[in-house]
């Protein structure tokens, strides 16, 4: 049997839905996230189930930190490009982070509202 994840769902308020749809339909489609659910200016995204979701709303607080677990390299590197490609903006390319663990290979951009989204693979080369 498959472990359940520790966290069921995060949810980001995002002021512009539409730009915010776009934008982590692109940035995610190479971890083989997709829109899986939507309704009333809401969407969860995801891979089999929805387990993040953005919504519109006004952002209460300051700038988030979101990262998603990468299977390879390879997609870190595709995330990274997707992203840039959908209007984020670099926060850190693809590479190692070993202050991190020696393992640590991730990227970082900024989302349109400015959250920093990552997408991050554990596994050594």
């Amino acid at each position: 049997m498959e472990e359940e994840p520790l966290i069921d769902h995060v949810s980001l308020h995002v002021s512009d839905y539409a730009r915010s749809k776009k934008f982590f339909s692109a940035a995610l489609a190479p971890l083989g996230y997709s829109v899986l659910m939507e309704y009333d200016g809401a969407a969860g995204l995801g891979s089999g189930r929805p387990d993040f979701w953005i919504a519109q709303a006004e952002p209460k607080s300051g700038p988030t930190h979101v990262c998603f677990a990468a299977t390879s390299r390879a997609q870190v590197d595709a995330f990274h490009k997707a992203a840039l490609a959908a209007g984020g903006r670099d926060n850190g390319g693809p590479g190692l982070r070993t202050h991190y663990h020696p393992s640590y290979y991730g990227a970082f951009v900024f989302d349109p509202d400015g959250n920093n989204v990552e997408a991050v693979c554990h596994l050594p080369a």
